[in-house]
């Protein structure tokens, strides 16, 4: 039987010091039971003892001050925080005069230290997971430390925060209804541009992480294989140097091959198959280009149904074309 959802850790503990001050009205499900809440008529500096449990806490993804208070009240009541980098990890908790442990917990190290971490959230620690920025286990380390924990039946929450994927979808312009995330395509040339063809397909707006090196071949790549569709690029996002530039991806590979790999963490948000705008985006000569491509491996009624699924166009409209170009080539 699981052990009861954040009981109160044992012996009391250290008190800590608060950065939000009392809690609001209602249920606090990530705070102590009551019985461990400050009296009343105690100093509001002081903050509630937080209960034993495995605390994952979204940190900025660029602008320190998009820290929540929640998050800060945690950090600073945590009996271990566990870091991907601890030196990332130490600015923000200088600037807002924080202390506490802190562990290296990241994927070259986390075989080692999960059961650690399991070992202490087991004896009644509270343990914050963070990630260099934004929400842990979004293309960050934790997923595993997670699974674990609620395997052992330990208590489990979030305290949620900034996310670059989400912040770059809502300023793209595109769709936000249905999305799909696909975090960090392969770093190898095939076999980004083979799960690019499988994600072509998609009735949702895109969103992938890509560094600056890679970032005019990645979208060379999606003009080719996902047609000419409207697209966005953020980078920096909520820094001095914040860039959002819109336009098609045959439009934003050319100008990144131009003006060279650009610096800092960066989103690619792509239309999906059923957008308007994308529809309108797939040129006659996009539309071409992509059934010669299939034609060279299936029969026309493959080779349509398949180019009409990626591009969103028509299917009598794409088959009659179909039908011109194999027979101009025969």
């Amino acid at each position: 039987m699981p052990r009861r959802q954040f009981a109160h850790k044992a012996g009391g503990g250290k008190k800590a010091r608060a950065i939000s001050g009392r809690g609001e009205q209602g249920a606090e499900p990530i705070e102590a039971a009551s019985g461990s809440k400050q009296a009343a008529g105690a100093d509001s500096g002081e903050a509630s003892r937080f209960a034993a449990g495995l605390y994952i806490v979204a940190t900025p993804i660029g602008n320190l001050r998009d820290i929540t208070l929640r998050a800060l009240d945690v950090l600073a009541a945590a009996d271990v925080i566990a870091c991907e980098d601890t030196r990332v990890t130490e600015k923000l908790m200088s600037r807002y005069g924080l202390a506490g442990q802190r562990l290296a917990y990241h994927e070259h190290n986390a075989e080692r230290m999960r059961p650690l971490l399991i070992e202490k959230l087991k004896a009644g620690a509270v343990v914050a997971l963070v990630s260099d920025a934004g929400t842990p286990l979004i293309s960050d380390p934790g997923f595993k430390l997670v699974r674990t924990a609620i395997a052992e039946g330990i208590a489990v929450t979030t305290l949620p925060g900034a996310s670059a994927a989400l912040a770059a979808l809502v300023l793209s312009g595109l769709p936000s209804d249905r999305f799909f995330f696909q975090g960090f395509l392969p770093p190898k040339e095939a076999a980004r541009r083979r799960v690019l063809s499988e994600i072509a397909s998609l009735h949702a707006t895109l969103i992938v992480y890509e560094t600056g090196p890679r970032l005019a071949a990645t979208l060379a790549d999606m003009a080719e294989l996902l047609g000419n569709r409207p697209a966005a690029v953020a980078r920096e996002l909520t820094k001095l140097y914040e860039e959002l530039r819109r336009g098609t991806l045959a439009e934003l590979a050319a100008h990144y091959a131009a003006a060279g790999a650009p610096k800092g963490e960066i989103v690619i948000v792509v239309g999906g198959v059923d957008d308007e705008a994308t529809r309108a985006a797939i040129t006659d000569e996009a539309l071409d280009a992509a059934l010669e491509t299939a034609l060279a491996t299936m029969s026309v009624k493959d080779a349509s149904a398949a180019v009409a699924e990626a591009t969103g166009r028509p299917r009598r409209e794409v088959y009659q074309r179909a039908l011109a170009l194999a027979g101009r080539g025969e």
